[in-house]
């Protein structure tokens, strides 16, 4: 029998991904973006961006989001967002290892700048995802990853701690338990568990002090 909140979790996120790619299906990268053939891609590879919809193999995908220099960020992420949020929601894909770094892609286009709309459609599939990845066992190990990647793209990480605190699930406590084994030793060191663009000790300040209060009953019920 399926987990209720499990299937809730999934209707959450498969309505989030509906919103999104309804919002961005006509976006394209600008007519006159351009990158480094050499370092990037081909003319045939930049065409694509700015043609709606199409479909970008995992390896140009990856190459779009990495790279740094666009001249409108923005603009390309857009265009991508469907397809490298669809692939961000099923754990085989090549995106789905790059979390991390697709939230610091996320926060270089300045989502939360985009029209309000467009803005909300981004914030509700971050925390559908994050939602979803409390609670499915199969997602366990992968939580550390995936609240990086919302805290990386948003710059805040009281929201996603909020709804784990929230979230009353034993996965949600396995979860938890693991990620305080990942990162323990570097919260031992005084040091922040991942790499941050963002003020490194106002989040490690706020996640020793969520931990300290959450962590000691969940992880050992």
């Amino acid at each position: 029998m399926t987990d209720p909140a499990v299937r809730a979790a999934e209707l959450r996120l498969d309505a989030a991904l509906e919103r999104l790619t309804a919002a961005f299906r006509t976006a394209v990268a600008r007519p006159e973006e351009h990158n480094c053939a050499c370092h990037w891609g081909s003319a045939e590879e930049l065409a694509l961006l700015k043609v709606p919809g199409a479909e970008l193999d995992p390896d140009l995908l990856r190459r779009t989001w990495q790279a740094p220099d666009w001249d409108d960020h923005a603009a390309v992420l857009r265009r991508i967002l469907p397809q490298l949020a669809t692939a961000l929601a099923y754990p085989g894909s090549e995106s789905f290892r790059y979390r991390a770094e697709i939230g610091l892609s996320l926060h270089r286009g300045d989502w939360q700048g985009w029209p309000p709309q467009q803005a909300a459609t981004v914030r509700e599939f971050l925390h559908a995802f994050w939602a979803l990845g409390l609670v499915v066992p199969e997602r366990v190990s992968h939580a550390g990853t995936t609240l990086v990647l919302c805290v990386e793209a948003s710059g805040e990480l009281a929201p996603w701690l909020d709804a784990w605190a929230a979230l009353d699930h034993p996965v949600a406590d396995r979860a938890l338990a693991e990620a305080v084994e990942l990162w323990e030793d570097d919260l031992l060191a005084e040091e922040l568990p991942w790499y941050t663009w963002h003020d490194r000790d106002s989040l490690l300040a706020t996640l020793t002090a969520w931990l300290t209060h959450h962590a000691p009953a969940r992880v050992t019920r």
